[in-house]
């Protein structure tokens, strides 16, 4: 009996797959497997979902052409893919039928903290490479971190501190917080509670909601009533187009407050669309409109997807092709050897070039703080952020000392 939720997909096998070579004939036999492991039908698809298979694929492709995969003697890839439906237990039977019958070598993507965390600890008791993606917990590389994981794009304290900073030096400096009751929310407020206090500013309150939620408006109320000048979204995907959407309809930017996304996606702007997401304030890892590499990728993910690359989307790629760059530069298996070598590479991609793993599995890279730009700004479609700062690696996470990953103590 399959776990429920699993839906295996062989999408990539023959010629494109081949990762050819022959140098490490030991080697030879079945293919190398990656599992992408997200939301697909939920309400985190848009920000994962099928588009991460696609960049996946793409990932393996171009490894393929680039004639990259000497160590691996012409073993196919194959990407499998699974729905974990937004719970924990789902997705970690996912993993574990992956990785004990599958042979899956890497799980990918999540883009659920809670089920980040379970996968996490499946993966290390196996010594496969779990990847977490749009992954907000800061535990997944703190007190939770293993040899085996990594985490590609953000986390809470990366979303929220600078956000939180410069909003209180503009004079934005009391808040009310609307954040989604689980780990992910809990996470994101703390760490953005943490940063507005730091600042001089003052939280004047919070209300959790449910994820899934569809009716805010005793929720907005709260946020209303209390006088903030800062609404701040400690949520993501469905919930936040929703809650923005009613914000708007309460008319809470007219009323001079300020809406401040902690975790936003194209995707989200897409959804409401410039007139309901103008100004909205949000830290984000990835833009397809950064430079000309980013551009170029990101043209070529929309002509398969229909649809511009979330950071979501390009990490998976990023961290795809990353892991089977280590997986082809030397034999020896298992996760935590293969980590290893990830860390001792750089990244060598649009995503985040130059970009080197911390050894809490933690991508060091810069993070941009960004404002959604008025319909009258826009070029045209997918036109939509306006860059106002670049936050160094160093200033946008959390350092070693501060995050609690027993593998760094001491």
């Amino acid at each position: 009996m399959e776990p429920a939720g699993l839906t295996r997909r062989f999408v990539l096998g023959g010629g494109a797959a081949l990762l050819a070579g022959g140098r490490r004939g030991a080697r030879a036999g079945g293919p190398v497997r990656i599992g992408v492991l997200n939301d697909q039908s939920g309400l985190y698809a848009d920000l994962g979902g099928p588009g991460s298979v696609i960049a996946a694929r793409m990932a393996v492709e171009d490894i393929a052409a680039e004639g990259l995969g000497g160590a691996l003697d012409g073993r196919p890839v194959e990407v499998l893919v699974g729905d974990h439906q937004n719970k924990a237990e789902i997705g970690a039977a996912i993993a574990r039928r992956w990785f004990d019958i599958d042979q899956v070598g890497m799980a990918i993507g999540f883009d659920n903290s809670s089920v980040a965390l379970a996968v996490e600890s499946v993966a290390a008791q196996h010594d496969r490479v779990a990847i977490g993606t749009a992954v907000g917990s800061v535990d997944f590389t703190g007190r939770n971190c293993t040899p085996t994981a990594a985490s590609w794009l953000y986390d809470s304290y990366a979303l929220t501190t600078s956000l939180a900073h410069a909003l209180v030096a503009a004079g934005r400096d009391s808040w009310f917080f609307i954040t989604v009751d689980y780990n992910f929310g809990h996470s994101m407020e703390a760490d953005a509670r943490r940063a507005v206090e730091a600042s001089g500013g003052t939280v004047l309150g919070s209300a959790r909601h449910p994820l899934g939620t569809a009716d805010f408006s005793a929720y907005l109320l709260q946020a209303q009533a209390s006088g903030a000048k800062v609404i701040g979204f400690a949520n993501g995907g469905g919930d936040l187009v929703n809650v923005i959407k009613q914000a708007n309809e309460f008319g809470l930017p007219r009323s001079g407050r300020t809406l401040a996304a902690m975790l936003l996606f194209i995707t989200d702007v897409h959804s409401l669309g410039l007139a309901t997401a103008q100004g909205l304030s949000f830290v984000t890892a990835f833009y397809w409109d950064r430079d000309a590499p980013s551009r170029a990728w990101s043209r070529r993910f929309q002509e398969r997807h229909g649809a511009m690359p979330t950071m979501a989307q390009a990490g998976v790629y990023s961290a795809t092709r990353h892991y089977l760059r280590a997986l082809a530069a030397e034999a020896e298996p298992g996760g935590a050897a293969v980590m290893a070598r990830m860390r001792a590479m750089p990244v060598e991609d649009f995503y985040a070039p130059g970009a080197r793993l911390r050894a809490d599995g933690r991508l060091m890279h810069p993070m941009y703080l960004m404002r959604v730009k008025a319909p009258s700004e826009s070029r045209g479609p997918w036109d939509y952020y306006a860059p106002r700062a670049t936050i160094p690696a160093e200033t946008a996470f959390r350092s070693l000392a501060e995050g609690g990953c027993p593998l760094v103590r001491g």
